[in-house]
């Protein structure tokens, strides 16, 4: 094992979704002041009689067709861009010196709107110049350097099964001994020492040389999973030199007897570590298959996409319509939204048919094998009916649970589910969860679990009280016994840091924390950014990730927010409520509403103390028993 020592001594865009084509735009002369629109007389934006411009991307337009009540906004793709780039989206690119990509979808298409966009560029042009923004400065971002200077814990690696060697961490802690590049040396060539774990955050561990005892002069942090660790003993099969480092070099004559003495029972990395880690991250779904997956622009039906890239096991899917391949969904390989084609066929979803009447050269389906499986139910007995009323995570809100209703079944156990007071006459904003989904609830969830419910917009009668609604409403709560009671030992706890995606940005991974937890479900906090953009995601979400899985995977990490942002989305949402981000043609959502937490009515149902914000294993505690 330490023969090795003697042999030395010393780096979007969301296209249009309608069926409508877009008309090419056309140059307009600047001299022409006034254009007619059926009749009815628009002026420039000089004159603003009629006229809107969008704040987001500046686009001139018909103001009756802009989003909003206030009419700020081209399209809900603006709307949702500009609350995100008053986040993590204007971070990156700004970061990487270009402005956002996303072209905005106008709702109402109108030959007016095609024909000003050549004005409204040259406008918007005008407009950044007169004021321009500054870059957000942003330093480079260290985990270690994060977690050492606040003393934050990281999530354990085996709390996330979905990432690489989730399930084969094994017994990697703090005083597992490897070897490592000698960073303290003058010699010419690479020479290696061995290191002890010190503090492990993730993938991430933070080492110390072996001899400096309780000197943390030259504690540095490393990647476990990293191609420069290896396990005790490598070295000498190796045919690499060890060599103590230089400042620690005098303290003793036999380094060999003292490596012997300090690691005789000290437990290492197994030897097929790297071999188990180069495994782990490799990934079944390839480039040019085809998937169905959520359609982003409605979310009530699925389209057909290519996968364009994948990097950890996260895949850039681009629909198979998009020509420059910018209409893309970011998603992992793991994620409920997608589905083998025919999927939607087989269950009743609703489904885009492409316009393309085959295949692409060089696309093929995706095997229905590679996705992932949803538990088996069954329907025969009492089941999901439509009108049925639950407690529903939001996808467009996702820092909100929300008062829902079953809205249609499908088959295979799925249900289509609306948000009360926010649906769109045609259904478009319904949205797809299986009966065995983390995101949906029975009714009293919230209640019993101290959770903020979001009534149905505009409900006036507060604070809500399900059992007055369900009268109101004439209708029923779903069956308790109907929903998914699993509780795994996650392993989570309070106050753990982690990477995340941010699902309303679902491109960009972010540092993140957990601040709540209710049995499975995890309230995640991006660092930096106000409440409000919190998160409820599943403990097992495939949209949670280590310490370090960005830096092991090539992916780019989105760190806190800087000062300035932090300040200035303050002001913001002082001055105003946040409009809710969202990808499809419908009403306006709101975040949710303050409420006062209340006791429902105790003559329909009665509680089941169940325990809050902590790890608890139990399965039903926290539901609602319905008496007859």
């Amino acid at each position: 094992m330490f023969d090795g020592y003697d042999s030395c001594s010393e780096d979007t865009s969301s296209s249009s979704s309608s069926d409508e084509s877009e008309e090419e735009v056309t140059p307009l002369q600047s001299s022409l002041p006034i254009i007619k629109n059926n009749g009815q007389v628009y002026t420039y934006p000089d004159g603003k009689s009629g006229m809107a411009t969008c704040e987001m991307c500046g686009m001139v337009g018909v103001r009756d067709a802009f989003y909003s009540k206030t009419k700020r906004f081209c399209s809900v793709s603006c709307s949702r861009s500009y609350s995100s780039n008053s986040k993590k989206a204007s971070i990156l690119a700004r970061l990487q010196g270009k402005p956002p990509t996303k072209k905005a979808k106008v709702l109402q298409k109108q030959p007016l709107v095609a024909k000003l966009a050549a004005y409204a560029q040259y406008q918007a042009t005008l407009q950044n110049q007169a004021k321009t923004k500054a870059a957000v400065p942003v330093e480079g971002f260290s985990w270690g350097n994060y977690i050492n200077s606040n003393s934050f814990t990281a999530a354990p690696v085996t709390c996330f099964k979905h990432a690489p060697m989730g399930t084969c961490w094994g017994d990697i802690s703090e005083g597992v001994r490897v070897e490592v590049p000698n960073t303290d040396c003058s010699l010419p060539t690479k020479v290696f020492w061995i290191a002890g774990i010190v503090k492990l955050a993730g993938y991430n561990a933070l080492l110390r040389y072996e001899g400096f005892e309780n000197d943390s002069s030259l504690d540095f942090w490393c990647n476990v999973c990293g191609s420069d660790i290896h396990p005790v003993g490598w070295c000498a099969t190796s045919g690499k030199p060890l060599v103590p480092p230089r400042t620690i070099q005098h303290k003793y004559t036999n380094w060999k007897a003292f490596l012997v003495k300090r690691l005789t029972g000290a437990k290492t990395l197994p030897p097929d570590f790297s071999q188990k880690v180069s495994e782990s991250m490799q990934y079944p779904f390839k480039t040019s298959m085809r998937v169905e997956v959520v359609d982003k622009t409605h979310l009530c039906r699925t389209r057909v996409a290519v996968v364009e890239s994948v990097i950890g096991g996260r895949l850039r899917l681009v629909y198979e319509e998009s020509e420059d391949k910018t209409d893309d969904f970011w998603c992992h390989m793991y994620s409920p939204l997608i589905h083998h084609i025919g999927w939607s066929r087989s269950i009743g979803h609703r489904f885009k048919r492409s316009d393309i009447t085959k295949k692409q050269d060089g696309h093929f389906d995706a095997p229905p094998h590679l996705f992932m499986k949803v538990k088996e139910v069954d329907t025969a007995g009492e089941w999901f009916k439509e009108g049925m009323k639950l407690e529903a995570i939001d996808p467009l809100n996702l820092s909100a649970i929300c008062v829902a209703t079953i809205r249609k079944v499908l088959a295979d156990g799925y249900l289509m589910i609306g948000i009360d007071g926010s649906e769109a006459a045609d259904g478009s904003d319904w949205f797809c969860y299986h009966a065995t989904s983390p995101s949906i609830f029975p009714v009293g969830f919230c209640e019993i679990n101290m959770i903020e419910l979001t009534p149905p917009r505009g409900y006036a009668k507060l604070p809500f009280k399900w059992f007055d609604y369900l009268r109101e409403t004439d209708s029923i709560a779903a069956p308790v016994k109907l929903f998914n009671k699993e509780v795994p030992n996650h392993g989570f706890h309070v106050g753990m840091k982690l990477e995340a995606v941010d699902l309303m940005e679902p491109r960009l991974v972010c540092v993140a924390t957990v601040t709540r937890i209710i049995h499975r479900l995890l309230r995640i906090h991006f660092d930096g950014w106000e409440d409000e953009y919190d998160q409820w995601v599943d403990c097992e979400s495939p949209d949670l990730y280590p310490v370090g899985w960005c830096q092991l995977t090539g992916y780019q990490l989105q760190p806190p927010a800087p000062q300035s942002s932090r300040d200035s989305q303050s002001s913001s949402s002082k001055q105003k409520k946040k409009a809710k981000s969202q990808q499809y043609k419908g009403h306006k959502k709101m975040t949710s509403l303050q409420l006062k937490e209340e006791l429902l009515d105790g003559e329909e149902y009665s509680f089941l103390q169940g325990a809050s914000d902590q790890e608890s294993n139990g399965s039903a505690s926290y539901y609602i028993k319905q008496e007859p």
